[in-house]
């Protein structure tokens, strides 16, 4: 069967799913089991996949979205839980007090805090507790949660303490090993983790720019969008605000990226920033002369909102100390580094248990493993929303409310990620096949590759976004397409560490629509039905990214370093 013809059978179940949610507007409730139904429609017509195969797929799918479902509930555990004892206020109360400007907590919450606790573990986490944090500021629950997914990118490449790149690399090795071992361009390299060390330099230098441009333009959505007045040029008010924010951020995440390797990053260029710039921002530094808000709830759009409503009038009260208020946050961050850095023993600790189903209804290479532990919805939200019951002096009734209001909002994004990930499953999975075929993942790149050419550069972080789009996670992104996205570089003689960069960054930025993202972060804000809204106004960072990440690529690629590995 022609190339062409097959990419656009695997294109069909994420176009039936665009159509859907996008042009008919359905909640992904209802999309996403049509979408996942005609995957395995086409993994069985057309990939030739036995029945069994996709009821796997689909029952490891199932699993998987068991594991997001835990970060989402803990993100929305904690919310609730700070809400209930009266911290959530008290932050509110004293974020206030640093300004009231909806622009500037944009920047520090949405694109700072997220980045740190993106570092720190990734995995849906940022937006699980920005956008409730956000909506819980004023925010309209819609604008929460679009800044929350856009400004959740620059980091991701070193999400979860590097995940993406020294685990998501991996399957690689082999093809770089052998090119070491053959000499040539390649001999100055040392071995795989320095080829790894040399992709996250060259991903940080490729989100730079995107460091600078995207909190900016963000802003520019926001007050465009959701502002009384839908101007652009209010956005443009805080340029100076931004600007050294992102200086703040831009610094230790490449100093980082070229000394530490890449498993700091983002982390502590999130941290880094926001020492810096909340500091500055109490002395007013680069703040706009007026405050902008969202204007009267009686102006606001119907989409704008869901389940969980926005104060009508702000006056926040302060019912504890701020450092007890923040103390589950501060836990939180701590909590994260102190599992996932390798050399900590609590590292090894909550990877020691582990629930695992190998060969699952028999067929061979699928499997579903989840170490509970390790899931940041466990450790370390659950385990924090518990220690803040007797850290806030909570009481039984309101241990109960918390508890009670988190688990009714898991109803909707349970039945949109259980076949979301089903579908992703399938689409790995169908690898397994009697035609003979590639997955289908791999076929639609190769069908982008196929038109692209010589241009390649620029095309190679969107096929990293197709792969984040696809199965909503960056690291997953690199497992699939890091061996095609290398395997071009060489047929076209293009940097190896570069184009891989490329896919790398590619993968971070599709993490603004990636589908089971989008139904996790409405879920902690209460929104129902308004995915297809969220993903249609998140394509234009997403083309604004990817296009400045390609003209860097081709730039990189054919002008200043044509003649590196």
């Amino acid at each position: 069967m022609a190339l062409a013809w097959l990419a656009l059978c695997a294109f069909a179940p994420i176009l039936a799913a665009l159509i859907l949610m996008v042009g008919f507007k359905w909640p992904a409730t209802k999309a996403m089991p049509l979408s996942w139904l005609t995957g395995a429609l086409v993994g069985i017509a057309v990939w030739d996949m036995t029945p069994l195969t996709v009821l796997a797929s689909t029952l490891q799918g199932f699993g998987g979205a068991v594991t997001v479902l835990l970060i989402v509930f803990g993100g929305v555990l904690i919310l609730y839980t700070l809400t209930e004892s009266g911290g959530m206020e008290t932050i509110n109360y004293g974020l206030d007090a640093i300004s009231t400007d909806r622009r500037i907590q944009t920047i520090l919450i949405a694109f700072l805090f997220s980045a740190f606790l993106e570092g720190a573990a990734g995995f849906g986490a940022p937006a699980a507790i920005c956008a409730p944090l956000l909506l819980s500021l004023g925010f309209p629950p819609l604008a929460a949660a679009l800044v929350a997914l856009i400004l959740n990118s620059v980091p991701v490449t070193f999400g979860a303490v590097g995940t993406p790149l020294w685990f998501g690399l991996k399957n690689i090795r082999p093809q770089v090993e052998t090119a070491i071992a053959g000499g040539g361009k390649a001999a100055s390299i040392a071995g795989m983790d320095e080829f790894v060390f040399l992709v996250g330099k060259w991903s940080a230098v490729l989100h730079c720019i995107m460091a600078f441009v995207l909190p900016l333009f963000v802003v520019c959505l926001l007050t465009r969008y959701f502002g009384p007045a839908r101007s652009w040029r209010e956005g443009l008010g805080v340029w100076k605000f931004s600007l050294g924010a992102s200086l703040a951020f831009v610094l230790p995440y490449l100093a980082s990226a070229f000394l530490l390797g890449e498993e700091f990053p983002a982390l502590l260029g999130g941290l880094i920033g926001l020492g810096l710039v909340i500091p500055a921002a109490k002395k007013g530094w680069g703040l706009p002369s007026g405050s902008w808000d969202f204007g009267p709830q009686s102006g606001w759009d119907p989409e704008w909102t869901g389940e969980i409503s926005t104060a009508k009038h702000i006056e926040f009260c302060c019912h504890m100390s701020q450092f007890r208020a923040w103390l589950p946050y501060v836990l939180v961050g701590l909590f994260l580094v102190a599992t996932r850095v390798s050399f900590l023993p609590l590292n090894e600790w909550v990877r020691t248990w582990e629930i695992s189903i190998p060969h699952i209804l028999g067929r061979e290479g699928i499997t579903y493993s989840l170490q509970p532990l390790y899931n940041p919805g466990v450790v370390p939200f659950i385990l924090v929303a518990l220690l803040t019951i007797p850290m806030h002096r909570m009481g039984p009734a309101q241990v109960a409310r918390a508890w009670g209001t988190a688990l009714r909002r898991m109803k909707n994004p349970t039945i949109a990620l259980l076949f979301a990930v089903a579908l992703v499953q399938i689409f790995k999975n169908s690898s397994l096949n009697a035609a003979g075929y590639e997955s289908m993942p791999l076929v639609m790149a190769q069908g982008v590759a196929a038109l692209a050419g010589a241009s390649w550069p620029f095309f190679a972080a969107f096929v990293g976004a197709l792969g984040s789009f696809i199965t909503g996670s960056n690291t997953v992104s690199d497992l699939l397409f890091a061996q095609f996205q290398y395997g071009i570089a060489g047929e076209l003689e293009l940097p190896r560490q570069i184009v891989v960069a490329l896919q790398a960054v590619g993968g971070a930025m599709g993490n603004m629509v990636c589908i089971h993202n989008i139904v996790a972060a409405s879920a902690t804000v209460g929104l129902v039905g308004m995915e297809g809204i969220i993903l249609k106004r998140n394509v234009l960072p997403l083309l604004l990214y990817g296009t400045v990440v390609g003209i860097l690529g081709l730039f990189f690629c054919y002008v200043l370093f044509p003649g590196i590995f």
